[in-house]
């Protein structure tokens, strides 16, 4: 299926951002704390963006890497980098420098934009400290605090003057379709991230039909609370608000009370996030005494949702319109959408049916079709499926079907509509406050820790996050469990949302006869709090 059917209008996002220059000028399309872009002003920007790109020798199909909060400036270098030709290459804000030098490496970015200052944490010094060789690095452009030996944001857009603008047009609109516009990473059950390639054909087309879907309209006011290095904050976030005409509010740190106060300040329209970014925000005692009357849209899913949620959005928060979603990395980040008009009890049961031009099937072992209402492994063909794994063809090729279906390892129900219920995650996967958390991974950093030598990790229900994570550990001879120890280790060399929670020391772990882990077992444990 062409991918560029839905899309006739741009194409790719390089003639996105000027189109929508012409038919939304003076509109605001960022406003970021007392910076304010217009959409005729954000193509300015972005193509002198360009020109610094090229300045700096970023040819067509090159990596660039982005590790910064949601800003203004993570927007223009985005499209700069796409209206370059190059492959974006957006890396988790909660990585440390191991995690991250592994993506800059294996994507083999040429260029690097970080901050040195966010939440008084130096990327910079943290690859530093990693000590993990990255010959494929050659600048790194600092987009907030001290750039030290790196280029600050004005020395890099300074390089503009180099290249003609002409020749940053020429490039741009030389860009396809097809051609790869970002390489998301996603961890895997192997424990190690996988960049998932998607093309501007690809993004565009399921982008705009998921703002057709849900509602997005010309004139929202958007919070994108949800990070951009996720599909969430980036293409269903300001990408969709530059399609659509909406404003987009940047939010570099979830809190709920600056959500709260952005809200009441701009009028807010669109609020969409994870489960527990709502269950925060009527957790608080003022929610009644709060100017929310302009919300109206809100979009969920990455958990289950409590049918009492759904309606308490609605009566306390005052949204209009709540829905619901499924969708990965390896399929452009969106598959399923439930509708407007939906009944509550069916948003909160379900993450809807497939999106115009993609089918999600449930299928047993040997991928046949399951009855309605029987459980199965989820399957999703059509334009949305990745083009495959950065530089990894054999996990590229695990994760197809002899038909070519993305096995999603998911397991799920179908009702005689097409409305899919998630029952069980992606193998072993738990999801910590919308942020998936991958078990073999986890576990191969804590396999690192003198004190350990086995360890299994499972996810638990929270009653704030949704999910968090539980270690049960098999100590070396003579070794000690120190809990607060070992939590403070791996806070240190693993991103927040991945540390365990709580640590169980076990004399052994539970396995079956061929050896394999029973993690069934241990989720039980979990659950129960033993």
């Amino acid at each position: 299926m062409d991918g560029r059917r839905g899309d006739l209008e741009h194409g790719t996002t390089a003639r996105l951002v000027r189109a929508a220059a012409k038919w939304h000028g003076d509109r605001p399309a960022i406003v970021d704390g007392g910076e304010v872009l217009t959409f005729a002003q954000l193509a300015i920007r972005v193509q002198q963006a360009t020109r610094a790109l090229l300045a700096l020798g970023i040819a067509r199909g090159d990596r660039v890497a982005v590790w910064a909060p949601n800003g203004w400036r993570w927007i223009v270098a985005a499209l700069a980098v796409h209206s370059a030709g190059a492959a974006l290459v957006p890396i988790n804000t909660r990585f440390k420098g191991e995690e991250a030098a592994y993506v800059l490496g294996k994507s083999g970015a040429r260029a690097l934009f970080a901050t040195t200052d966010f939440l008084g944490v130096d990327a910079l010094a943290l690859l530093d400290a990693a000590g993990v060789p990255l010959p494929a690095l050659e600048t790194v452009v600092v987009l907030g605090g001290a750039p030290g030996r790196a280029l600050s944001w004005e020395a890099f857009v300074a390089l503009a003057d180099q290249v003609p603008s002409g020749i940053a047009e020429e490039r741009a609109l030389s860009v396809e379709p097809d051609d790869v516009c970002d390489i998301m990473f996603t961890s895997g059950t192997t424990g190690r991230p996988k960049g998932a390639m998607s093309t501007h054909a690809q993004t565009l087309r399921a982008f705009r039909d998921w703002s057709d879907i849900v509602g997005l309209r010309t004139g929202d006011r958007y919070l994108v609370a949800l990070p951009f290095f996720h599909s969430f904050g980036y293409k269903a976030g300001w990408l969709a608000c530059l399609m659509m005409g909406a404003t987009a509010f940047p939010l570099a740190v979830f809190e709920v009370g600056a959500v709260l106060e952005q809200v009441e300040r701009h009028a807010i329209t669109v609020l969409p996030g994870p489960p527990s970014l709502y269950q925060q925000i009527l957790a608080r005692g003022d929610i009644g005494s709060r100017r929310l009357q302009s919300l109206r849209l809100a979009v969920t899913g990455a958990a289950v949702i409590p049918f009492e949620l759904v309606g308490r959005m609605r009566r306390e928060i005052g949204f209009d319109t709540v829905l619901t979603g499924y969708g990965l990395t390896e399929a452009t980040g969106v598959s399923t959408l439930c509708r407007d008009g939906d009944p509550p009890e069916l948003v909160a049961a379900t993450s809807g049916r497939a999106i115009p031009g993609v089918e999600v099937r449930v299928v047993d072992d040997a991928g046949q079709d399951v009855p309605a209402g029987s459980p199965g492994e989820v399957v999703v063909s059509g334009y949305t499926l990745t083009k495959g794994y950065f530089d990894d063809p054999g996990a590229s090729a695990d994760s197809f079907d002899e038909r070519g279906r993305l096995r999603t390892g998911d397991i799920g129900v179908m009702d005689d509509n097409g409305y899919l219920r998630i029952t069980d995650r992606k193998k072993d996967m738990f999801i910590v406050g919308g942020f998936n958390a991958y078990p073999a991974e986890i576990e191969d950093v804590l396999l690192r820790h003198a004190a350990i030598a086995q360890v299994a990790v499972v996810g638990a229900p929270d009653g704030r996050l949704g999910e968090v994570g539980v270690a049960f550990v098999v100590t070396r001879p003579g070794a000690v469990l120190d809990e607060p120890e070992l939590i403070a280790w791996s806070r240190a060399r693993m991103a927040n949302y991945k540390v365990p929670r709580r640590f169980v020391r076990l004399d052994f772990l539970p396995t079956n006869a061929t050896g394999k882990v029973l993690k069934y077992k241990l989720r039980e444990r979990a659950r129960d709090g033993t």
